[in-house]
């Protein structure tokens, strides 16, 4: 009896020496991830790496889209020959965009010399400040600036430089000082950074005047200054020769029709060029080929169209 109570007490004891080994690999089992998983995080890991850095084809993508972007910034005047003219280069030369924003000729300038263009416009000269030996210019087109008064403004058809000038300083207030109706004018002009204003006002003389009279109403943009003189019957405003239509009437200066032809003579009193400026090593060669191509017979047509005055 004594020997089988002790064979059962070994066996006993033996039973619960496995219970506790397998209940100690269990609790083990379910602290410490095992190799295989491990291994699956490590390659999960490495996936979501890859996903997020940009691949070699995607940098040369973007690389090949700025080659083939022709980023030009400037003067409002040009703005209908320059988008005739890209939509001509686009339609000529599959994958290449040109982006053309109208921000006046300053600026035009401005963000040439900053890098932020590849070509910048100007519809005046460029100023002796404004001037470096590295930065080239190319007169692409000529242009006339027009006076403009409303249609109902019958009296008035031909103003001279010199009543423009005290119109736009202040001196004259009154239609009738000059030939119209017993009215007060109404005078519009260009925001400062307009290369149209500052040819106007450097035509006629006008800071030697004073400068533009405080009362002045100024708009940007030649497209805002058609529609305020068409929106008044005593305004007076002066825009480039493509803005003129049947909504307003220009007047004669000193005399003479503001047409392109009497412009391209230099008969009319207030004309212009409009350019493009550049640098050598920010332009990009199909920059280039942009300005070689507005130089040509092909791109003076989007001049003629417009109402521009051809270089040839």
């Amino acid at each position: 009896m004594k020997k089988l109570a002790t064979l059962l007490m070994a066996g006993i004891l033996s039973v619960g020496l496995i219970g506790c080994g397998t209940s100690s690999d269990n609790e083990s089992g379910s602290t410490q991830p095992s190799s295989e998983e491990v291994q699956t995080s490590s390659k999960e890991a490495e996936t979501s790496s890859k996903d997020t850095e940009p691949s070699s084809e995607d940098a040369e993508a973007s690389n090949e889209d700025a080659e083939s972007t022709i980023v030009i910034t400037g003067s409002t005047s040009v703005e209908k020959i320059l988008n005739d003219m890209k939509e001509e280069f686009m339609a000529l030369n599959p994958g290449v965009n040109i982006e053309y924003v109208g921000s006046g000729s300053s600026a035009g300038i401005a963000d040439t010399k900053a890098g932020t263009n590849n070509i910048g416009t100007l519809s005046r000269e460029i100023k002796d400040e404004e001037k470096e030996d590295a930065l080239k210019s190319e007169v692409f087109a000529y242009d006339g600036i027009a006076m403009i008064v409303n249609p109902s403004n019958t009296a008035v058809e031909d103003l001279s430089t010199e009543q423009l000038v005290k119109i736009y300083s202040g001196e004259i207030t009154n239609w009738s000082e000059v030939g119209g109706e017993d009215a007060e004018i109404f005078v519009v002009s260009r925001e400062e950074s307009s290369g149209t204003r500052s040819a106007f006002e450097e035509l006629i003389g006008l800071q030697d005047a004073g400068g533009l009279t405080e009362k002045a109403a100024v708009s940007e943009g030649n497209g805002p200054v058609q529609a305020a003189v068409a929106g008044n019957e005593n305004a007076i405003g002066y825009v480039s020769f493509s803005f003129i239509d049947d909504t307003v009437k220009a007047v004669k200066v000193d005399g003479v029709e503001g047409n392109a032809e009497l412009a391209k003579e230099g008969t009319y009193p207030l004309s212009r060029p409009f350019i493009f400026c550049y640098y050598d090593d920010k332009v990009t060669e199909l920059g280039k080929e942009f300005i070689e191509f507005a130089l040509s017979e092909d791109g003076q047509v989007s001049v003629e169209d417009h109402g521009g005055i051809p270089i040839n």
